[in-house]
């Protein structure tokens, strides 16, 4: 059971029986009476987004969510194929469960999957990946002024801006939660 003070970005909250993540958060204390908390609640089911305020001392369930770790198998016109890699079921999510997590996805790769009463709902990605470059612009020499990019597109399809000296063929880092590139993959 959470407190109100418990509340905070990332939290995920059952309202209703229907499981809820907080997305945005403010904490206000107004001169007189009690403290209230806005939040900004993203349903994980329907992805609707409504907004509530609670008061302090009211409380909250957790949301009844369980995380399987899982492989990525393959896609195809139903959907992104994951298995179990303990009892080897297969899920399928949809285009939109899997969202913009679909530009890092790797056969073979390991994912966690969150499932709602035996559904599952959404998918969580290692914080770093390794991908390959297939496809790149050769710098300009003397083009080496301070934070110059260029675009680059990975294995996957998916274009990211990264250094002039990132060649064709070389493996990179990329934080899954920003997009963006973070080094040279040591071998």
């Amino acid at each position: 059971m959470y407190d109100s003070s418990d509340l905070r970005k990332g939290l995920k909250i059952a309202i209703d029986g229907e499981p809820y993540i907080i997305t945005d958060f403010q904490f206000s204390k107004p001169g007189k009476g009690q403290a209230l908390y806005k939040c900004k609640l993203k349903n994980m089911v329907t992805g609707y987004t409504v907004d509530r305020t609670y008061r302090s001392g009211d409380k909250f369930e957790p949301a009844n969510l369980n995380e399987v770790h899982m492989q990525y198998l393959y896609r195809d016109n139903e959907g992104f194929h994951f298995m179990n890699t303990i009892t080897y079921d297969q899920v399928t999510l949809t285009n939109d469960q899997v969202e913009e997590a679909k530009i890092f996805l790797l056969d073979n790769m390991e994912v966690d999957i969150l499932f709602f009463q035996d559904t599952p709902i959404d998918i969580t990605l290692p914080t770093f990946v390794e991908l390959e470059v297939t496809e790149s612009a050769p710098g300009v020499r003397g083009d080496t002024a301070t934070g110059a990019t260029k675009p680059v597109t990975l294995e996957t399809g998916h274009e990211i801006q990264v250094p002039l000296f990132i060649k064709q063929g070389e493996i990179l880092k990329i934080d899954t939660r920003t997009g963006e590139y973070v080094e040279r993959a040591k071998k």
